[in-house]
């Protein structure tokens, strides 16, 4: 037992010690003078790039561009293929390192970016899970909008680049995957919405140039890759066998989004093969979609050493000279890793690749860079040139990171008299569980070095001064579970918090699991403390994928469930806004949590998303799979009541054909949703929404649909969502514009989209409506 000043104590001080620092050291000139950002035609350094036509900035980019090619030898293009570009020394282009991250915050997981003075923390937000669990879009603009602010002050300070490899737009197929804690979950609609507004925020700048970028986003990994290492099986090795059916309405459509609607600087191809092809390699992929139909403005990342992956571990070919090749001609303009580097000149000069190959690609990196403003000149003199360590965990930004957790805290399971907990009743409280006072365990993965931490302990005391403590395990692992102890503190504390779940040691990149129930000895923890508490026992879970907990929402001396993903550096001040009932829990679930039952009978590397009752196949997620749940895609409790009334909504559509349509004359179960006449066929439904409770709250409403059952349609799919923040008994309206052949059409067999005829059920909660749809 340790009270709760005797663990995290010293973390939380050296991260207060080194942020005060920090901040010392921007004002001391001499320190800044040792880092200055990296850029192009610094005319103050050598006069003579002036002369240079890519350096004048009333140029249009291509020519500025053409103009640089021009000046370069095969040699100095080939060197910029890589991350770690060389640049052209001569020309006065320096080197440029491309790999920065910024998943939840500007990270130093990239080689271009670090964390040393005069920067040595940024605000660390949310891992995505938690944050998509909000399913509030202007908030993921708005953390975005943040990260690409303090993104330009490292840029600024010399310790980062302007290009950062986020974010994850994977659908989290599976729940055993390791790396599903950084997507936005496992719905299209919504890791499509959530791609949009966090790259938006990343890219937009302020002064309204719509081609100019703030920083470049990426959106990676392309594509169906959602299997790290299972059982064995690795993503260096893995073959995902996906239908073009499962590949155009559910791993395709986050990137297309990033593309056609974000206007995203990269996509990043992946290291799996898909249909046996890698995708580095795959023309197909992308030249022929994201290029040519989604009209990618940016270049195309391969994944850390997937050229080399492809040669070394995939033998997909003979030399690593046709790899090179392989990739160059297939699309891929940057290489993160050395492939590229090392033998494109050869391949060249053997007629595997052509020059032109080299110069498409280098162009589109170079195009990328100077829309960043890299080749115009020292950038504190321009846009975002003022930012400094004054911009770097602010305040308002560190409010911004448990205002983020607050909102994607998701109560799964609430008895009455349970939570919220008074502060002012509540005298003692026993505080248990392998994660009640970790630190780093908050951020996940792909995360920087955070402003300061907050632990769920030091968030809970801050409330109740008699906060006694117990880890109960000696780590997430819980070889052994210590309960004595815990059960000791818990039978006399007025209410206990048991903080339980996973950290990158369970769960992470290169980790799938192969269990999905508490790890080790954590159940038995739970139920031990649980059977001695006095009082409410709040059982608060910390972890990315979803967990089997049906032991602790069947059993009723477990009164309340939380679940707060990795929340992040603000986590434990979060955590006790939503326990003390200072802040109202709004957060829904983005990815279902399935019985252990599943993951042993379903195998991880089949990518089938619809059920197949011939093999016992039950499908994937709440569109396809129709079994038991823990709990699904869109739970979440609240404090208060919110109701909903349908006030408009069509219940009759007709899509216009021309007279001599094949299905005027014959009967169609669908059309195409392609066909010109059904571009302008919309559904308005509006909704009136109340809080019928007594705390002020936000509630997201949701719009399904259930389309009529032909080519194998989903049995329910997410049309929208909109998140409103109401007042007691205060109401509002919700309206959805549903584009007809968009939002309600469904892929068929050959993955083309079509609007099914007949009746489609829309669905708000408990409200059904009923809407037909004809020709």
């Amino acid at each position: 037992m340790a009270s709760s000043r005797d663990r995290g104590g010293s973390v939380f001080l050296c991260f207060q010690l080194c942020f005060i620092v920090s901040h010392f050291l921007l004002s001391n000139n001499r320190v800044l003078a040792q880092r200055q950002p990296r850029f192009a035609c610094d005319a103050v350094r050598d006069p003579g790039v002036s002369n240079y036509r890519f350096c004048d900035q009333t140029l249009d980019v291509e020519s500025r561009v053409n103009d640089l090619m021009s000046r370069m030898t095969l040699e100095e293009k080939i060197l910029n293929l890589i991350n770690d570009a060389r640049g052209a020394i001569r020309l006065g282009v320096p080197e440029y390192n491309w790999w920065s991250e910024a998943l939840h915050g500007v990270s130093n997981a990239g080689r271009g970016t670090n964390f040393t003075a005069p920067v040595f923390a940024a605000t660390s937000f949310p891992q995505v899970i938690c944050t998509a669990a909000s399913f509030n879009t202007s908030l993921f603009y708005t953390i975005g909008k943040v990260v690409s602010t303090e993104a330009r002050a490292m840029y600024n300070a010399g310790v980062a680049g302007l290009t950062f490899w986020s974010p994850n737009v994977n659908i989290f197929r599976d729940p055993r995957w390791g790396r599903g804690q950084e997507t936005p979950g496992e719905d299209p609609l919504l890791t499509s919405r959530y791609a949009i507004s966090y790259v938006r925020g990343l890219q937009e700048r302020d002064d309204g140039d719509k081609y100019r970028l703030k920083v470049g986003a990426c959106c990676k990994h392309y594509t169906a890759y959602d299997l790290d290492n299972w059982k064995g099986i690795d993503r260096y090795h893995f073959n995902a066998l996906v239908t073009e059916q499962d590949m155009s309405d559910t791993y395709q459509p986050p990137f297309r989004s990033c593309v056609t609607e974000a206007n995203v600087a990269s996509v990043m191809c992946s290291y799996n093969q898909v249909n046996g092809k890698p995708t580095c390699a795959d023309a197909d992929l992308l030249t022929g979609v994201i290029r040519n139909e989604w009209k990618l403005n940016g270049y195309i990342s391969s994944d850390c050493d997937s050229l080399e992956v492809m040669f070394d571990s995939q033998h997909y070919t003979r030399t690593p000279e046709e790899t090179a090749a392989d990739a160059l001609k297939a699309g891929v303009d940057l290489n993160c890793g050395d492939h590229l580097r090392k033998f494109t000149l050869a391949a060249v000069q053997k007629g595997l690749a052509a020059e032109a190959d080299v110069n498409r690609a280098v162009k589109n990196n170079f195009a990328m860079l100077m829309r960043l403003g890299f080749f115009d000149g020292d950038p504190r003199q321009h846009i975002y040139g003022n930012l400094g360590l004054n911009d770097i965990c602010t305040l308002e930004n560190q409010e911004l990171a448990r205002e983020a957790a607050r909102q994607g805290f998701v109560l799964l399971k609430n008895s009455p008299g349970s939570l919220p907990l008074s502060p002012r009743a509540t005298e003692s409280i026993a505080v248990i569980g392998p994660n009640a006072n970790v630190t780093k365990t908050m951020i996940g993965n792909y995360a920087g070095i955070p402003c300061r931490y907050t632990t769920p302990l030091q968030g809970i005391a801050a409330v109740v001064p008699e906060t006694i403590y117990s880890p109960g395990c000696a780590n997430v692992e819980c070889v052994t579970a210590q309960v004595d102890d815990a059960k000791r503190i818990a039978s006399t504390a007025d209410a206990t918090v048991l903080v339980v779940g996973a950290d990158q040691s369970i769960e992470e990149e290169s980790r799938d699991r192969i269990d999905i129930s508490l790890p080790g000895q954590q159940t038995f923890l739970v139920q031990e403390v649980t059977k001695a508490s006095k009082g409410p026992v709040i059982l608060v879970i910390m972890s990315g994928g979803g967990m089997d907990v049906q032991f602790a929402k069947d059993d009723p001396k477990v009164t309340s469930i939380l679940w707060i993903g990795y929340p992040g550096q603000a986590g434990g001040a979060a955590l006790a806004d939503i326990l003390f009932g200072f802040y109202n829990p709004s957060g829904r679930l983005p990815m279902s949590w399935y019985p252990q039952s599943y993951v042993n009978n379903v195998d991880m590397t089949n990518m089938n998303m619809r059920p197949d009752p011939a093999t016992g196949y039950p499908g994937r997620t709440y569109r396809f799979y129709r079994g038991p749940t823990v709990y699904t895609f869109g739970d979440g409790l609240s404090y208060s009541l919110f109701s909903h009334n349908l006030i408009k909504a069509q219940k009759l559509v007709s899509v216009p054909l021309g007279r001599h349509h094949f299905c005027k004359r014959f009967r169609c179960k669908s059309i195409d949703a392609s066909e010109k006449t059904c571009k302008n066929v919309h559904v308005r439904v509006h909704l009136k929404v109340k809080n019928a409770g007594g705390m002020s709250g936000g509630h997201t409403v949701f719009l399904f649909s259930t389309p009529p059952g032909v080519h194998n349609a989903p049995q329910k799919q997410l049309l929208g969502f909109e998140k409103v923040f109401l007042t007691p008994k205060e109401e509002g309206i919700v309206r959805f514009h549903v584009d007809v052949c968009k939002h309600l059409s469904v892929v068929d067999k050959a993955g083309k989209r079509k609007l099914a005829l007949g009746m489609h059920v829309l669905h708000v909660g408990s409200i059904k409506h009923y809407l037909m749809v004809s020709i």
